[in-house]
């Protein structure tokens, strides 16, 4: 018994002295137990966890959506947005997709196999991809200190956009949505 408490003494006095020493080089320092100190070099920390695929394109679409803010004339602040400025941010930045008129040979037989078609029919933008966008954007609102009753993502005039949008494609298409 006396010999294991000797080890414990030994151990003791051990670690007692190489947490006392006066050196500050890193190999006489005592672990640091996981946590990361504020002062080490951004080499030395740890990465941040990687973001979701939801959280990358929520944020770019937040950014764009601010950039578009400053761009905007007379440069128009985040309070004083409307539903009308998102309809005009929505067709400043996103993509476009051909929506068949109801005279085109395309009208409600998309082409099979899928392939772009030669018609005159206009460019407008996907409502699933706008959804999408909306959706995030108007999260994103709420997280930068919006209000869900000013969240111009939520305006009447989006969500009648969106759904207009989605039944003129859906017609185009062949098939309608019944909501």
């Amino acid at each position: 018994m006396s010999a294991a408490v000797a080890a414990a003494a030994a151990a003791a006095a051990s670690v007692s002295s190489k947490t006392t020493s006066s050196s500050h080089h890193p190999s006489n320092q005592a672990p640091n137990h996981g946590w990361i100190p504020f002062f080490q070099a951004p080499a030395q920390r740890a990465p941040l966890p990687a973001l979701s695929r939801y959280e990358s394109q929520k944020r770019r679409d937040w950014k764009a959506f601010v950039e578009y803010l400053k761009k905007h004339r007379p440069q128009l602040g985040l309070s004083r947005c409307t539903g009308v400025h998102v309809l005009e941010f929505l067709d400043y930045q996103f993509g476009n997709t051909k929506l068949h008129r109801r005279n085109c040979p395309f009208w409600g037989n998309p082409p099979d196999p899928p392939s772009p078609c030669s018609c005159s029919c206009p460019l407008d933008q996907a409502w699933s991809s706008l959804d999408g966008v909306v959706g995030r954007l108007r999260v994103a609102f709420e997280e930068n200190g919006g209000q869900p009753e000013t969240n111009p993502f939520s305006a009447h005039v989006v969500r009648l956009y969106l759904r207009d949008l989605r039944d003129a494609q859906a017609k185009a298409r062949g098939n309608a949505y019944t909501f």
